[in-house]
Parts: C-alpha cells; structure tokens; sequence
C-alpha cells in the first residue's frame, strides 16, 4: 500500500497521519514533549524535542503499515515561534514560542516607529504572538546569541532541515513572521532596513506544494522506507487546517473552538483591513486567508467546568443548555479572562458574569460561557462587512456539541457544517503532499473525497432575531468594563 505521512507540530505534541491513494486516513499516532515556562510570560521548547517526538510518529506508523509503501512526508506546524541555528546548523536556544508574551516592549517600539508602514507591508498590527518581536528581544537581551545565529526558522522548518539538510519555509509560515512582504510574496528589505536585521539569516522560502528535498538515507533506514521519500514543507497549522476542513474558496469560512478560537476567511488575494483582522499567505497556491482570534474559546469552558462543575464532563455540562432560551435569561459573559486578540488587541482586560440573578442555575451559566464564545468570534466575522451567502465548517471543541453547533448557526445566521473527521492540519499537510504526487487532479477533487460531511445546522429565524438584539448588548460590555 502507498501512502503519504502529513505530521502536525504542535505546542504540546506532534501528531501523525497516514493517508492512502484512496484517501483514507489509515493510521494516526501522536507524541508529547514538555513545554517551559521558567519565567512569567516565558513559554520556550527544545527543537530537538520536536524531532525525536517525530521520529517516534514515524516509526509507529512505517512499523505498522510498512517503510516501503511511504512516499512523502509533509509537515505544518505551530505558527510564529522563533528557532535560531548556529553555524553548524545547531539550534542556539530554546525555541521561543507564539504563545511567549515577553515582547511587549519590542511590539510597541515596532508600532509607534513604523505601525503603518508595517502594517502596510505585512498586513499585521505587531503582537507578541509574531516571530519580529522575538527577534528584536533577542537582538536586545541576547546579543552574543543573534551574532551567533547563521539562519533563524520556525518550528515545522527545524524538521525539513533534519529531514533533508535544507534550511527553508514556506509561504505561509514566512507570512506568519511579520517579515515578509505579503503582496509580493518575498522578504521585505524594507522592514530589514529599518529594524537592522541581516537578511543572509533568512530562510529561503518555497512554495507548499514544492518538494524541498527527500527523506535522508539514515532515516530512511531507520523507517525501513525505500525508493525516493519526498518532503513538504506544507505549511503553518491554521491554512492547514482550513485545507484539511475543505475551505479552498471564498463560499465557505472556518470556524474552530480549541484552547483559543479562530474565524478563518479564505481570500482571492490580498486585502488590506488596517491590522484589525490577521492577513497571511495561504498554503494554497496564489491566495491568502484572513483570520481573527478569541484568545480563550474552549480555554473559557474549561476554566468555567474546572471552577464550577469539576464532577461533570462536557456532554453533561452542556446536556441542559437546550432548555434556556436564547440569551440565558439576560446573562452575559465576556470571554477575556486572558486579554483578548480580536478585535480590541488588549492583554489587559479580563472576562465577566454580567447580568446575574437569582434566576439563574448551572444551566443558564454553561450557556452564557459558549454564547459568550460564540458572541466574540462573531466580532471577528463583524469586521469584514460582507453578509454574502457563505457556509461556515465548524471544528474543534465547538463542533463536539449539537446544541453549540445550532447556537453558531442562530449567531452567524449561516448554516453551519461539522465533518465526519477532523484530523486538521495534519490532514492538510497530507493533501498537499497527495496533490503535489499526483495522486489527486486538484485541490478541489482532493477535498471532494477525502473531507466528508457529517450534519447541517440551519439558522433559525425566530432565535437569529432575539441574538441580534443580545449580540448588541454582548458589544457594550468590553467599552464598560475596560476602564474598571
């Protein structure tokens, strides 16, 4: 049996698929590895955590289904996170992760010198999730370690270079760093210039889609894999996961509920929303995405059954949610408990119960936490102005829930889609991969049997009505509550 391996590299674990020439995810494995947070606001990795977790997946999956049957390997990973090799192709540091909030310093130094002319370029205000700030600090705090750096890269990267000896990105992940030149696709000197940085320590960039080089052959024969092994660089996880949710033109958005929450929007090419939405480079060839971020999504849910319900799992908790109407009886909940993305950029606010009374029980509370989720991804959706005839998929913990999954529905007012699989990025990395080999005609034709289905929720007009009377209410809290 042929088939392809897409690996995801994420914060906490990296997981494997394999995918036939059928299209049919025949095995999956996934390795852990630790995360430090030695300081407050630090969150660091080792890469070489990355690639011995990898070689794992790996072996798993060739031990099971065979070294010689495997013909590519296509990786997306983490976004942003900050990688530094040394002249000997070793990395120098810890890897500095886009969940490190150390560089609020260097993100307002940016803004306030060049905040148009950046955003301009890179079609990002600069946060401290973005790989620039990273390097700024590093210039700053540790100079000996930026004079010592050859190339810097991002984590899924790392891979490529042990997989294949090649030092690269991809468009999308190069997107992710706020170095890059959306419009022309290509490293902007512009920003180098202003900001002092070396472009010699830039990665080349490729194309998703183009191989960057083939499985070495010490690997190789720890997989028992023969014959030639190409490798991907797919991409950064989100434009990933949209492919491998089937967003591959502008009818259908993504909408996913993990930790945080993502409203992801599939573009023609680029457009300019002044830093309010996130604009990058797709995986896709010749088109972007656009995205905004609630900070605590699924993390809100979490922290609410951790504090209150601890003896309940989610079904249970969300079991009684269908019996509160709309609006939890006049209780509202702003997801900020830290900070939040979009639309306000803002660390420090902090989330709240508005509205309580004694009215109200466990139920009503557990519906105000997942309308309140839903509220705030909804002002990402606010900002782009357009009420076209779109659908919306819906993955993550979000998508768990048919009682959630009908309250995105009655918010949006968009019929709202779950799938039968949801493997995310790693099932995007595969089809890339099994595009690029040739084993599907197109990205649409891949997409067409490998993403499937699984239910429709249609909005309902008398509750749309009653969420865009609460959604108005839902907007007042942030301006009321910040300067508290």
């Amino acid at each position: 049996m042929e088939y392809v391996i897409g690996l995801d590299l994420g914060t906490g674990s990296i997981k494997g698929i394999a995918l036939d020439k059928a299209g049919e995810v025949v095995l999956k494995h996934s390795e852990s590895y630790p995360l430090y947070n030695n300081r407050d606001g630090h969150s660091e990795q080792e890469p070489e955590d990355w690639y011995n977790a990898s070689v794992k997946v790996l072996e798993k999956i060739t031990n099971d289904l065979g070294g010689d049957g495997l013909r590519a390997i296509s990786i997306s990973g983490q976004m942003h996170s900050l990688v530094l090799l040394d002249n000997e192709n070793k990395p120098i540091r810890r890897s500095i992760l886009w969940n490190d909030t150390r560089t609020t310093k260097q993100c307002e130094y940016i803004m306030n010198n060049f905040g148009e002319k950046v955003i301009e370029i890179t079609g990002n205000k600069s946060l401290e999730g973005f790989t620039l700030p990273k390097v700024l600090w590093v210039k700053e705090n540790e100079p000996g370690n930026w004079e010592k750096t050859k190339k810097f890269c991002l984590p899924k990267d790392y891979l490529v270079f042990k997989y294949t000896g090649n030092i690269c990105t991809d468009i999308s992940d190069a997107a992710g760093t706020q170095m890059l030149n959306i419009k022309e696709g290509k490293w902007s000197e512009e920003i180098a210039n202003l900001l002092d940085l070396d472009l010699n320590k830039y990665p080349k960039i490729y194309n998703s889609t183009e191989c960057v080089g083939e499985l070495n052959e010490e690997l190789k024969e720890k997989l028992n894999a023969k014959g030639s092994i190409k490798i991907f660089p797919a991409g950064s996880d989100n434009p990933c996961s949209a492919l491998g949710s089937g967003i591959i033109n502008k009818n259908r958005d993504l909408l996913s509920i993990g930790t945080s929450g993502v409203y992801l929007k599939y573009e023609e090419e680029y457009k300019n929303y002044g830093g309010k939405l996130h604009m990058f480079n797709n995986v896709l060839p010749n088109s972007c995405y656009s995205m905004g971020v609630t900070l605590s999504a699924g993390d809100s849910l979490s922290w609410f059954r951790n504090t209150f319900a601890k003896d309940k799992d989610f079904d249970e908790l969300l079991s009684g949610v269908s019996n509160v109407k709309e609006g939890s009886n006049g209780l509202l909940f702003a997801p900020y408990i830290v900070g939040e993305r979009t639309p306000y950029a803002d660390s420090n606010i902090r989330g709240t119960f508005i509205g309580i009374d004694k009215s109200h029980d466990l139920n009503h509370f557990a519906r105000a936490v997942i309308e309140g989720i839903t509220f705030s991804l909804k002002d990402c959706f606010s900002i782009y102005e357009d009420d076209s005839d779109r659908e919306i998929i819906s993955v993550g913990g979000g998508a768990k829930s048919k009682e959630w999954l009908q309250i995105q529905a009655n918010v949006f007012n968009k019929k709202v889609i779950s799938l039968k699989i949801e493997e995310g990025p790693s099932l995007g990395a595969t089809i890339i991969a099994a595009v690029s080999l040739g084993w599907f005609v197109s990205f649409e034709d891949a997409v067409k049997v490998i993403v499937k289905e699984k239910e429709c929720y249609y909005p309902n007009e008398e509750a749309v009505e009653a969420y865009k009377e609460i959604y108005i209410r839902y907007r007042k809290i942030y301006d009321n509550i910040k300067n508290i």
